[in-house]
């Protein structure tokens, strides 16, 4: 089963993970929910720290995901993108920083390989599970983040 990923008119914001809605604020900006989750940043705003009720933990230098509620997440020290958060690997391409599956979910780009555009579910799932809907957002947040600070430096 495929679920697409709905973006917002201009197509820069994720408002949706299949039936899952992101909530934004006012302003815009970052999202304040994923589904029934309430998403927390830290003091400044830079970093997400809470997906509902599992706490995101950070290296020393901050940008890098180290834990994710009691799982470990292993990143790729070049890039920082995860290869594994708890039982769930992470693949993407080499010197890639797009992520084409997330544990047993496939992910689809656009064509200009940059968006998200969709996900495949394995055979006879309708939904994806809630661990694993938290891990997959939080993986294509790191990924925004990071294409985010790229296009900026460049």
């Amino acid at each position: 089963m495929e679920l697409e990923l709905g973006y917002d008119l201009l197509g820069g914001r994720l408002r949706s993970i299949g039936d899952v809605e992101l909530t934004y604020g006012r302003w815009g900006g970052r999202p304040h929910a994923l589904g029934p989750h309430p998403l927390e940043y830290d003091m400044l705003g830079s970093r997400l720290r809470w997906i509902g009720d599992i706490e995101i933990g950070y290296g020393r230098l901050g940008s890098v995901p180290r834990t994710f509620g009691t799982w470990d997440v292993d990143c790729a020290a070049w890039s920082g993108i995860p290869r594994t958060i708890g039982p769930y690997t992470i693949d993407h391409p080499r010197f890639s920083g797009r992520a084409r599956a997330v544990g047993p979910i496939e992910i689809s780009y656009d064509l200009l390989g940059s968006r998200a555009r969709r996900i495949t579910l394995p055979k006879g799932w309708t939904a994806v599970p809630d661990d694993l809907l938290r891990v997959l957002f939080l993986v294509l947040h790191l990924q925004t983040e990071r294409n985010k600070s790229s296009s900026a430096s460049s």
